[in-house]
């Protein structure tokens, strides 16, 4: 039998009872108000979940103290307390704070960056990673070639080359602010191929086709030489002289990328545009006619150049910007083959003016690339020329173009302008592979490419005949210049004038002609002759 609870016993048991009784329904209320504690998730097995959290956690890093390692007396064969380990300790000490003093000392003379390089790898002041950031930046009129370099050149060849070539002087018909060869920004330019008078064609970025004779003049130049005005009156000059006569065609729909002139007619004008379109533009019947289009008119699948065969003159080559080279028989335009020869975007090609089998393409892939048309590869619907060799460069490559020597000029956004030199092309069988150290450029110029959002991409262009064996290109300067360069990569002239009140971007040679075009993003023509 149970021992009987005493009256204390009894009144604390009911006690706690009661207690208990209290929690228990106040847990109860809490947990219909929403207010009582939360039930723990359930682990979740997701293994992502688990890495994350092991990725979170910062690995700890064991920091080793640099400072000076402290030793023992009694193993340098000191005394402890002697006059000599006092002496010791207290030289320790000295340089010690000599030390950090010599830290904390800053640098007062000029420091070469390759000298102070602390982490990763050796410094290059001509190659490395802000180079192009820090000669992005365009100086207005700032001259990097003039005739101090000229007078320094002892080469006699050279040099008479770069006498003849500065000599150009701007065209004072009119001034280039004057001749708005197009009323929008200008993507392609070029001579026609007369050498009876210079005759200037454009294209702009609203489809328009411009033409300029050059062969007219200002009432007030004509005046200056000695020509009598009907009006003398010098307030009037202004008022009576009119501007440039131009001519201009609305034949394509959207920005005119590239046009050339047959080589067997010069009165044939082939014209490409981003409207997807190649036309043909008969000077002496004045008709434009579409050469080429995609099948399906909703197809958008704008062109960014258009090459003439040079031994077929009926064969037309086009590239676009989705990355495929195409060529069409103007003889029968529905055969028209159309090649990927690139995932990105194709900035320009250009034929091999002696062997035009061979095409150069420049991407938005960074690459150049050489191809065979003589090779072709893979099924019917799917075929490909042969790549024979390609070169990477550090930025996106805008245009390639071949001179008649083999030479492939090329500009990219890495601010270079690269020469590529591959020699006895004739001979090469269908194929023909290059290897990575031929396909290196013989000649790397540093060249501002910066153009930014408005102003057009540059191009290096070559001279198609020029008038001795030394090939030459031209491309624009950002500093409101045009500048010519051999193909060896020696400067010849840096173009300029009054009056260029913009940067003349796109810049071209006459074919034969020591005649040099080049035009802005107002549509303003600048010309040397």
């Amino acid at each position: 039998m149970a021992p009987e609870l005493s009256e204390y016993e009894q009144q604390r048991q009911a006690n706690i009872a009661q207690r208990d009784k209290l929690l228990k329904q106040l847990a109860l209320d809490a947990g219909q108000a929403g207010l009582g504690p939360q039930k723990p998730a359930p682990k979740s097995s997701n293994k992502s979940s688990i890495s994350r959290k092991k990725k979170g956690l910062v690995k700890r890093v064991k920091v080793e103290d640099t400072g000076p390692r402290r030793t023992s007396s009694r193993l340098q064969g000191l005394t402890a307390d002697s006059e000599v380990a006092k002496r010791k300790a207290e030289d320790d000490y000295v340089a010690t704070q000599e030390a950090a003093r010599a830290k904390r000392k800053r640098h007062s003379g000029e420091l070469n960056l390759s000298d102070v390089v602390i982490g990763g790898r050796d410094w290059d002041k001509s190659e490395n990673f802000l180079v192009d950031v820090v000669s992005r930046g365009a100086n207005p009129y700032e001259r990097t070639f003039g005739d101090s370099e000229v007078k320094e050149t002892t080469d006699k060849e050279l040099r008479s080359l770069r006498e003849q070539m500065s000599g150009l002087e701007l065209y004072d018909g009119f001034e280039p602010n004057r001749i708005k060869i197009t009323p929008e920004r200008i993507y392609s330019l070029g001579f026609h191929p007369t050498t009876d008078k210079a005759l200037v064609f454009a294209g702009d970025k609203m489809g328009n086709l411009g033409i300029f004779d050059a062969s007219q003049t200002s009432v007030s130049v004509k005046a200056e030489n000695g020509v009598k005005k009907e009006e003398a009156d010098e307030d009037e000059e202004d008022d009576d002289d009119p501007d440039p006569a131009i001519t201009s065609f609305h034949c394509h729909t959207r920005t005119i990328s590239s046009f050339q002139f047959s080589h067997a007619n010069p009165s044939h004008l082939y014209t490409c545009s981003y409207d997807s379109s190649l036309r043909l533009l008969d000077l002496a019947k004045s008709k434009s006619t579409e050469i080429y289009a995609p099948s399906d008119s909703s197809l958008d699948e704008p062109l960014s150049g258009v090459e003439v065969d040079p031994t077929a003159p009926h064969m037309l080559y086009f590239s676009r910007l989705d990355g495929h080279v195409g060529r069409t028989d103007t003889r029968a335009p529905n055969t028209t083959d159309v090649f990927q020869l690139s995932e990105k975007k194709i900035g320009g090609f250009s034929l091999n003016p002696a062997n035009p089998h061979f095409i150069a393409t420049a991407s938005l892939d960074r690459y150049l690339r050489i191809w065979d048309l003589r090779k072709l590869s893979g099924k019917a619907s799917r075929q490909l020329p042969a790549l024979i060799g390609e070169h990477e460069s550090r930025l996106s490559v805008s245009h390639a173009a071949f001179n008649s020597a083999g030479q492939v000029a090329t500009a990219s956004y890495d601010d270079t302008v690269k020469i590529h030199t591959f020699e006895g092309m004739s001979s090469w069988s269908p194929g023909h592979k290059v290897s990575d150290d031929e396909m290196e450029p013989s000649s790397i110029i540093r060249h501002n490419n910066q153009t930014g959002r408005w102003v057009t991409i540059l191009r290096a262009q070559w001279q198609l005949h020029p008038p001795s064996s030394i090939h030459r290109f031209c491309i624009g300067n950002m500093n409101r210049f045009v500048d010519i360069y051999t193909a060896g990569g020696d400067q010849l002239a840096q173009l300029g004038g009054e009056g260029i009140t913009a940067v003349p971007a796109v810049a071209q040679f006459h074919p034969t002609e020591q005649w040099v075009a080049a035009g802005t993003a107002s549509g303003k023509l600048c010309l040397w002759m």
